[in-house]
């Protein structure tokens, strides 16, 4: 096992996001990890501060945030070497005399970390280590899936307190953050980070054999090839399809899909031997302006079908309403 737990710190356009270059809207300035054993133990430790080329001023939210000052970045190298000897660090398994080589698996507080490291080797022109599809651990949902309701984002101190974890150094250092986040995953049972692996958004399919199809045990994901549209995505038979997590055998719609507002369209569907299925796509943008489409299906007890109908009528008498307003 290679646990690499990781947090990074970036900074922004000092002077405001329309003048950001949209390559690089965040630029990272500093990378810390530790790495974990089987029994999540920190078994090795990287910290590198980072001296930034495109934003050199810190915007006064990272101020806010983070403990660098200019003084740190006076010898600090650039990202292309600091991540170079990162990643040569990830795959080294550590073994005093070893030349073995061991692919990382990423641990992370929240999704971002991986996107914007991936969006900053993109800028660099940095091949990219990671495999397709990109697959790790997001810490803070597995924190919400096993002590809250699944859906809540706690910040990281919050998990901290939550668990009685004694607070011996500050947040908001990529280094500290990294290791808070490995002691959160020391009150974790193994099995319950394994079952509920994330997937990473920055590289999305391309074309339909490429479209990715993941099984978690309560529910089913898909993620689809790029469309130029989001009316072109709704029309594809492939993202719209409905089949049960349980038996994989098609479910019959009773619900077709229907947007509820933002980019968000569910559908209600019924498997004979399971029952209600709902299903959940978000529509998203990559960084090109294409869509793609992320499907979640899931079973669901008969109440929570009801409020479905109930969301369906009101998002009908909303459209109705609108309507007859415009009339008038």
């Amino acid at each position: 096992m290679n646990y690499i737990v990781l947090d990074l710190e970036w900074n922004q356009c000092p002077t405001g996001k329309a003048h950001e270059d949209r390559a690089l809207p965040f630029e990272i300035i500093e990378i810390g990890a530790v790495r974990l054993n089987e029994a999540h133990q920190i078994t090795g430790r990287f910290r590198e501060i980072i001296k930034p080329q495109v934003y050199t001023t810190l915007h006064f939210r990272t101020r806010e945030i983070v403990t660098l000052r200019a003084i740190d970045f006076a010898n600090a190298r650039y990202f292309p070497e600091v991540a170079a000897d990162f990643f040569a660090w990830c795959r080294d398994c550590g073994a005093s005399g070893a030349e073995e080589v061991c692919e990382p698996e990423f641990c992370t507080w929240g999704p971002a970390d991986l996107t914007e490291l991936q969006r900053n080797l993109s800028y660099y022109n940095m091949k990219s280590p990671f495999a397709f599809p990109l697959m790790y651990f997001d810490i803070q949902k597995i924190f919400s899936i096993v002590y809250e309701d699944r859906k809540s984002r706690r910040s990281l101190e919050y998990a901290i307190d939550f668990l009685s974890i004694p607070k011996t150094v500050a947040f908001h250092s990529a280094l500290s953050d990294a290791i808070y986040t490995s002691l959160v995953m020391q009150k974790l049972e193994e099995s319950q980070i394994r079952e509920n692996s994330s997937v990473d958004y920055f590289r999305t399919p391309l074309v339909r054999k490429e479209e990715i199809y993941l099984h978690y045990n309560t529910y089913d994901k898909f993620i689809s090839k790029l469309f130029v549209s989001r009316n072109q995505a709704m029309k594809d038979p492939v993202v719209t399809s409905t089949r049960c997590p349980l038996c994989q055998k098609a479910a019959q719609k009773k619900i077709r899909w229907f947007s509820a507002g933002s980019h968000n369209q569910f559908c209600l569907a019924w498997c004979p031997r399971h029952g209600y299925i709902k299903g959940k796509i978000r529509l998203r943008l990559n960084a090109d302006n294409m869509t793609y489409a992320v499907k979640t299906l899931k079973p669901i007890k008969e109440e929570e079908a009801n409020l479905l109908y109930e969301k369906k009528e009101s998002v009908k008498e909303k459209r109705q309403s609108h309507r007859n307003a415009m009339r008038d």
